[in-house]
């Protein structure tokens, strides 16, 4: 069996949301046991309702406009602290939460731990392409500002998730950059492509932002501060074309007639733009697999989520990736 802790506090759509989607991934693997962190008033009868369900009743809960340090150090019944410890104490074998990114963050980090020489963690999002075509994308918001060498960590721990999740052989490894050329980029940006070059991760050489949905990489390395950007613009683009498809399609009845062919493919490439299908990124580098999700989550997030974490640790992505960092032994899960 598989146990996997979900944090069901700190969701924007509240914990009925999530225990609905964790239910739904009870349902859909039949391997999968889940340790419910929230309060007693919520998971108690939850998982009494629900086999293969356990609970871990926590007091606390850290909102989404706290700071996460002065958070995490105070509320030490909060359910990401009290989930972060239960997957260290080996109660689980990986992490979902919804909450606020920074807590989770956090939480993990010092209640998890890095796997040993791993300078810093990672959030990565398998993106869609053409033709069907996934790139890993990192940092998407974990690190605002890196060192040259950690780059080439992102790189190496990429590569690894694209193996594990992804089925990649030989994943081809760019770094988002103003221009294809090697010249192009500011100073940091011409750092990290001399680190790359010389790291024997992949590294092709620079992708442009159009790379990101072309399929032209398997694996895109950046900093947090421009992942973050990168990712947040591509989702608005997303919205904003489902919401003028929408306005268009009350001009004429012949536009409202496609617009509503077009409503099953439209869901669907809204889906894969906003990581649902995913359930969220992965945190990566810790010695326990965690899946940050969308505060926003629906059931069906949830539910991917929950899936996602549990494909992972069976497929023990901690190992891949101190493997292919060539790091010295640790317990990973």
């Amino acid at each position: 069996m598989t146990a996997i802790c979900v944090d069901v506090m700190g969701s924007d759509k509240g914990p009925e949301v999530v225990l609905e989607g964790v239910a739904q991934a009870l349902a859909a693997d039949s391997d999968l046991t889940v340790l419910v962190a929230g309060a007693d008033e919520y998971v108690t009868p939850f998982c009494e309702k629900h086999e293969g369900a356990s609970p871990l009743v926590t007091t606390e809960v850290i909102h989404m406009d706290e700071h996460p340090a002065n958070a995490i150090r105070t509320k030490k019944d909060s359910s990401i602290v009290r989930a972060s410890a239960a997957v260290h104490a080996g109660e689980a074998e990986g992490l979902c939460s919804f909450g606020s990114t920074g807590a989770v963050l956090t939480a993990a980090t010092f209640g998890i731990g890095r796997i040993k020489g791993i300078k810093r963690s990672a959030l990565a999002l398998p993106c869609p392409g053409v033709g069907g075509h996934k790139t890993v994308m990192l940092d998407l918001g974990a690190n605002a500002d890196v060192k040259p060498e950690v780059m080439v960590q992102f790189a190496h721990m990429g590569r690894a998730y694209a193996k594990v999740a992804l089925g990649t052989d030989d994943p081809k490894v760019g770094l988002l950059s103003n221009g294809s050329e090697d010249t192009k980029g500011s100073e940091m940006a011409l750092a990290y492509h001399a680190a790359l070059a010389e790291g024997n991760c992949g590294f092709v050489g620079n992708a442009e932002g159009t790379d990101i949905l072309n399929g032209t990489f398997d694996v895109i390395v950046t900093d947090g501060f421009t992942g973050n950007v990168a990712l947040k613009s591509i989702e608005g683009t997303a919205k904003f074309l489902v919401a003028q498809i929408k306005e268009q399609a009350g001009s004429s009845k012949k536009t409202a007639i496609g617009a509503l062919l077009m409503k099953p493919a439209l869901k669907a490439v809204a889906s894969e733009l906003s990581g649902d299908r995913y359930g969220g990124a992965v945190l990566l580098g810790l010695r326990a697999p965690v899946v940050k999700g969308h505060g926003s989550s629906n059931a069906a997030a949830v539910k991917a989520a929950t899936l996602a974490c549990a494909e992972v640790v069976r497929a023990r992505l901690p190992l891949e990736i101190q493997q292919s960092c060539s790091l010295t032994n640790d317990r990973v899960q």
